[in-house]
């Protein structure tokens, strides 16, 4: 997503190249959008390095490949999306099997991740 242009229009189109690139675990792809120093929270985070914050796009490529990397793809839905221009803040609210989930994304001016956390409940 451009930050030249933050607008409803952009974040929909990040939404579905976002959801498609978690459909095929295309890990490479989801951290692309990430600043080198951006942050991920999240409670899965916290049981597999004893931290819920991973902190750098390299480390958190790892995190995701550790948690997922054995999943060839996924049944993710898209159950619902909001963002906040004013904050420049993607929630996206996802199902995949029972599992469903909100995750937010703060985005810095050039249209890169710089924070996201993931909510997770069934």
């Amino acid at each position: 997503m451009s930050g030249r242009k933050k607008d409803r229009a952009a974040a929909e189109r990040f939404v579905a190249a976002w959801c498609a690139s978690w459909r095929r675990v295309d890990i490479d792809a989801v951290v692309a959008h990430f600043a080198d120093d951006a942050q991920m929270r999240s409670p899965l985070a916290l049981s597999l390095t004893g931290s819920p914050v991973v902190t750098g796009a390299e480390n958190i490529r790892a995190y995701w490949r550790e948690a997922y990397g054995h999943i060839e793809s996924a049944d993710l839905k898209i159950l619902s999306w909001s963002w906040d221009e004013a904050i420049a803040r993607l929630t996206v609210w996802w199902q995949l099997g029972d599992t469903r989930a909100s995750e937010f994304m703060d985005f810095d001016d050039a249209g890169r991740v710089v924070r996201s956390e993931a909510f997770y409940g069934k």
